[in-house]
């Protein structure tokens, strides 16, 4: 049994309305789902993504007011890449990056795929990464948006980049508890996919032992979470990884998803999420991200929730 890839990455940012204003208005995701952290309603949790919500294709932020800067360092997930269609996309991009002052690098190849660099602005380490020869876990369908023309938008998550201080441990428990495949060795990271590969499935490994630790911040990644095809396969993980000693949060009922979470020797933290039931568990398909959904358990709360949230005002673009 193989995870089939990248369900989400979430991150965090200290302003939900500037979050929402640059990954709608600049970089054209749709966002799907507008709710709360569950363990901490009185903050955003919000989730963008391609048109359909599809899993492989959330990048996630829990709002923390006040979060401070975010020290970069090792035992991090380092960069969050966001895949294209091709290389043409890039060129858009990085015209479009340029137009609205977004920080950006330029284009160049790394693991063997033409990328470009970037910064949101809370300083989010981002990379836009071709499909332009990349086989294996689907794209997902870019959101319809005025400025954006579908070609060149944003189609799902690609390779998580994590920097740590001992590769061999990270190593151990992505290929020996987790059945990732180390597939090269490129650019001083090494490579590791799952399920049907590609730039969908992807976790890249970089060892750097003298950085200091990493002190998170807003413009820091939370977690990176692996897709399991339904509770049942869900189950079959949390039991290998129970049976190879490391604790773990149990399932947990998220009721979008169903999710596991632990930490890896680094003090990484990974989640299994089911692909299943889905944004639309609650919302209809157009609505989808237009009011602030709360899961059945919090719904008693809502009043008290919403008085608490600075209400998100529409898009620019």
């Amino acid at each position: 049994m193989n995870l089939k890839g990248i369900h989400h990455v979430s991150a965090i940012t200290a302003n939900a309305q500037k979050n929402y204003d640059f990954y709608t208005s600049v970089m054209g995701m749709r966002l799907v789902k507008k709710t709360v952290n569950q363990d901490s309603p009185s903050m955003y949790h919000l989730f963008y993504a391609d048109a359909q919500g599809s899993p492989g294709t959330d990048f996630t932020f829990f709002e923390i007011p006040g979060a401070g800067h975010t020290y970069p360092g090792n035992q991090s997930i380092s960069t969050t890449s966001l895949r294209v269609k091709d290389d043409a996309a890039l060129h858009f991009w990085k015209d479009r990056f340029t137009e609205h002052h977004v920080d950006h690098d330029p284009i160049v190849e790394l693991i063997g795929k033409a990328t470009l660099s970037f910064r949101d602005p809370e300083g989010q380490r981002l990379m836009l990464i071709s499909d332009e020869y990349n086989q294996g876990v689907e794209p997902g369908i870019p959101w319809s948006q005025r400025t954006i023309p579908a070609e060149f938008g944003i189609i799902g998550l690609g390779p998580v980049f994590l920097t740590v201080a001992d590769i061999t441990s990270t190593k151990k428990v992505l290929t020996e508890i987790l059945s990732f495949k180390e597939i090269s060795e490129v650019d001083h990271f090494k490579l590791f996919e799952t399920g049907k590969g590609g730039s969908g499935a992807q976790v890249a490994l970089i060892e750097d032992s003298e950085a200091k630790r990493e002190r998170p911040g807003r413009g820091s990644v939370h977690h990176v979470a692996f897709r399991v095809a339904d509770e049942t396969e869900l189950e079959f993980w949390k039991n290998r990884i129970e049976d190879s000693g490391m604790p773990n949060s149990g399932i947990v009922d998220r009721y979008y998803f169903k999710s596991l979470y632990f930490r890896e020797p680094n003090h990484i933290l990974f989640e299994l999420a089911t692909d299943g039931p889905g944004f639309t568990a609650d919302e209809e398909f157009d609505e989808l991200g237009k009011n602030l959904a709360l899961p059945p358990f919090l719904e008693k709360d809502r009043t008290h929730i919403e008085a608490q949230l600075k209400p998100l005002q529409s898009s620019k673009e």
